[in-house]
């Protein structure tokens, strides 16, 4: 099959899916995309009962997409800088020192936390794991996935302030997440040794040059689109950023996460507003919204489809389901000490940390980071158990937000 045959075979599925949940889940359509792979996935486990090789035909299929390249490399910059782009700036920067210390110390707590969870719940359930493996099991699953929070908050009502917060870390947590990731990974397969010093510098290398690098870009970019009056060319200017950006970033061994964040911002808030005509700003963010919607859509039905492919077996479904409050309680905990250090200095609802929690939704990145795994003893437990999480985060958290911030609108507002 060639790799146009792939795609459209792809979007078909996906699209199928979108017309099953419309028609008869009603669903927010990213959310009812997964639902209905995952019901999918369910059906041919049934099946395969009486016919494996219908099942080893589907996960053959199915394996031949590599996740981690379509997310990293295919989808996350556009949707990162998709929305970076419809942030507002002045509310976001009202709200940094939440924002910074959610996004760092947040989730350095976060991965240790839900490390020794792991490690204990593992060891309870007769399938242990290594402790640093599980460390690096809480580094890929504690950065809330700016793709599914953004998603969702569009729906959800929350309060301005609040969702300024969530939004806010989710879209800046992935520097410092995968710098954790990778220093963790590195020791659990032994190819590096800790020195904090070393780690200290490649965080301040990353995040750093990031910034720079963004702030670079977005301002030569707002420079060129305040020299050309077709909103198709600026339009194709913004793409250029969002994708070249990103694999500049790459190349200079800065967070590409971090640095087409910057760039959105920076885009949205200066360019958009300075060097743009109403007409063009319009065109372009219509463009933006548009395209946002059609690769979550993609991306959500591509999760509900790689669960062909994940090995669930009884062991992997009890430790995943015994996951779920371990990784809550270590978010409650990464959200609840930044927010309680600052509530001498910066106005906090009382309610801020339980909807910060259960706003907490993981999705693509963490399973990415999981698929990216080296082959090791217990691989196939982790990627499970990120699975397992990560359609509770989405077809549970997600679902039920909306509802827990109505319910506690009145105290959430005040903020």
């Amino acid at each position: 099959m060639t790799a146009f045959q792939g795609a459209g075979l792809l979007f078909t599925v996906i699209s199928v899916f979108g017309v099953i949940n419309h028609r008869y889940l009603k669903l927010p359509d990213t959310l009812g995309i997964t639902a209905v792979g995952l019901m999918l996935c369910l059906g041919l486990s049934i099946l395969g009962t009486g016919h494996p090789e219908m099942v080893a035909q589907a996960q053959k299929l199915v394996t031949q997409i590599d996740f981690s390249e379509v997310v990293f490399h295919g989808l996350l910059s556009l949707l990162l800088f998709a929305g970076a782009l419809h942030v507002d700036v002045s509310r976001l920067r009202a709200h940094r020192a939440p924002v910074f210390l959610l996004a760092t110390v947040g989730v350095v707590i976060s991965t240790a936390v839900v490390g020794f969870g792991l490690y204990l719940v593992a060891s309870l359930f007769g399938s242990p794991i290594s402790l640093l493996w599980c460390l690096v099991f809480g580094a890929l699953i504690s950065p809330t996935d700016p793709i599914a929070v953004l998603s969702v908050l569009k729906s959800a009502g929350a309060p301005p302030a609040l969702e300024s917060k969530i939004a806010g870390e989710a879209l800046f947590n992935d520097g410092t997440a995968v710098v954790t990731f990778v220093t963790l990974l590195g020791l659990a397969a032994g190819t590096t040794h800790f020195s904090l010093g070393e780690v200290a510098v490649t965080l301040a290398r990353e995040v750093i040059g990031a910034l720079l690098l963004g702030v670079a870009v977005g301002y030569g970019a707002s420079l060129m689109v305040s020299r050309v009056e077709s909103y198709p060319v600026e339009i194709l200017i913004t793409l250029a950023v969002a994708t070249a950006g990103y694999s500049l970033a790459e190349l200079l061994h800065v967070s590409a996460p971090l640095a087409v964040v910057i760039m959105g911002l920076v885009l949205g808030s200066h360019g958009a507003t300075k060097s743009m005509t109403a007409k063009t700003r319009e065109h372009l963010f219509n463009f933006w919204s548009l395209l946002d919607e059609l690769l979550n859509l993609l991306l959500f039905g591509l999760i509900g489809l790689q669960m062909i492919a994940v090995s669930l077996k009884a062991n992997v479904v009890y430790l995943g389901l015994a996951a779920i409050p371990v990784v809550l309680t270590a978010r409650f905990l990464s959200v609840a000490a930044p927010l309680s250090a600052l509530r001498g200095f910066h106005a906090m609802s009382p309610h801020a940390a339980k909807v910060m929690t259960w706003g907490g939704l993981r999705g693509g990145i963490s399973i990415a980071l999981a698929l990216s795994l080296p082959v090791f003893e217990g691989r196939d437990l982790i990627i499970g158990v990120t699975y397992i999480v990560v359609v509770f985060s989405l077809l549970v958290q997600a679902t039920t937000l909306g509802p827990l911030v109505k319910r506690l609108g009145r105290s959430c507002s005040g903020e």
